[in-house]
């Protein structure tokens, strides 16, 4: 086991590297993504996103080298985290990962590698992402019927993790619509991200009812595990940017009825969809500020403040560009700042945890819930 007082040997410091880490990648391309289309344009604002779309680069290489190295060296481990209910569903993250880089690379890393090479980087790391995404919204859910035996009462929103991995597909696949040759290749790559969008959707909407109902009646989750809460918005706020992304890319693409109708699919879908995200972003708010008064410490959980709030915000950024009010614009800037500062925060405390050797190390012992709650994970990745 790696503790504080031990050198990080590379070998031994990954074996408790789950995929859980791939948070920071996704956490830190949004904030690039988000603020590069935030309706208030801030002078010398570009190149500092281009800079954090980088770093969101620089991270991913890292973590596959370094996830690459658990498989090799540390294999019983990595079965650990397939078998461990708690963990599986962070597989979804990779595929987010990659995504969320991707995407990034057209919006603002192009400012940085050019564009030819952004389109081509994104191309690969779509393909790569959606695969991945796809066969984690089958694989996870599978070994959780056959293999994992939950129970309703074991419900947490890491569950979602797998499912939101296709919306985020459909939310960054239109972007690559326009460089594709006019006619049956733009066409069918729209209506490829639309088919994801209602697979993603659908399963979110089976899922999410076992989230809640297990939120009520068994109460609050365990308060190491009460920040991910905040990962329902993710496919509320990523299925609104990806209405948006269709209807922006759509005109010239389908025929004129369709067309049309994916600009009224962004409003009358999105509207209703960012209020309920209003809501829960409320009532998660709420419950993490219990759980902080009850003791709760920083955790890589807290990463679950950054992606999801980042996709309410390209949310609200797409209700504005499509409903013309500038009454969104206000709570788009307020959660983009909500989202800095979120990201600021983890990161400080990601950094400070690894050069303590906290975050790497074994799995400690699991914290009490205030309430009966289940808090089970065995391999120690979700620390």
């Amino acid at each position: 086991m790696v503790t504080a007082a031990q050198p990080l040997a590379y070998p031994v410091s990954v074996r408790h590297l789950g995929p859980n880490w791939y948070a920071t990648v996704m956490g830190t391309a949004v904030v690039a993504t988000a603020g590069a289309a935030l309706p208030t344009h801030l002078p010398g604002l570009r190149p500092v996103l281009a800079g954090v779309w980088a770093l969101a680069f620089v991270l991913l290489l890292t973590l596959l080298g370094a996830r690459a190295a658990h498989w090799v060296h540390h294999r019983d481990q990595a079965r650990a985290h397939l078998l461990d209910p708690a963990t599986a569903p962070f597989y979804g993250c990779l595929a987010m990962a990659l995504l969320a880089v991707g995407g990034g690379a057209l919006t603002v890393g192009r400012d940085v590698i050019g564009m030819r090479a952004a389109v081509a980087l994104d191309t690969v790391l779509f393909s790569a992402g959606t695969a991945l995404g796809l066969a984690a919204a089958v694989a996870v859910p599978y070994l959780m019927a056959v293999r994992h035996r939950v129970e309703p009462g074991q419900a947490t929103p890491v569950w979602l993790l797998p499912l939101v991995a296709p919306m985020v597909s459909a939310a960054v696949g239109p972007l690559l619509v326009p460089h594709l040759p006019p006619g049956q290749p733009r066409e069918t790559l729209l209506l490829v991200c639309f088919a994801l969008f209602g697979l993603s959707l659908l399963a979110t909407l089976v899922m999410l009812p076992l989230v809640f109902g297990r939120l009520i009646t068994g109460g609050p989750l365990p308060v190491a595990l009460t920040p991910t809460l905040l990962l329902v918005l993710g496919p509320l706020g990523q299925s609104t940017t990806a209405a948006g992304a269709f209807a922006d890319v759509a005109p010239g693409v389908v025929p004129a009825p369709y067309s049309k109708g994916f600009g009224v699919l962004a409003v009358l879908y999105g509207v209703p969809v960012m209020g309920f995200a209003l809501l829960w972003f409320c009532l998660a708010t709420a419950l993490v500020l219990r759980a902080r008064r009850h003791g709760m410490r920083f955790s890589m959980t807290w990463w679950s403040f950054t992606f999801p709030v980042g996709t309410c915000v390209t949310g609200a950024e797409a209700l504005g560009r499509h409903t013309g009010l500038v009454a969104y614009a206000g709570p788009a800037v307020v959660l983009y700042a909500v989202l800095v500062a979120a990201w600021g925060t983890a990161a400080v405390g990601t950094v400070r945890g690894l050069l303590r050797g906290e975050l790497l190390a074994g799995p400690g012992p699991v914290p009490a819930a205030p309430r009966p709650a289940t808090a089970r994970t065995t391999s120690g990745a979700v620390r």
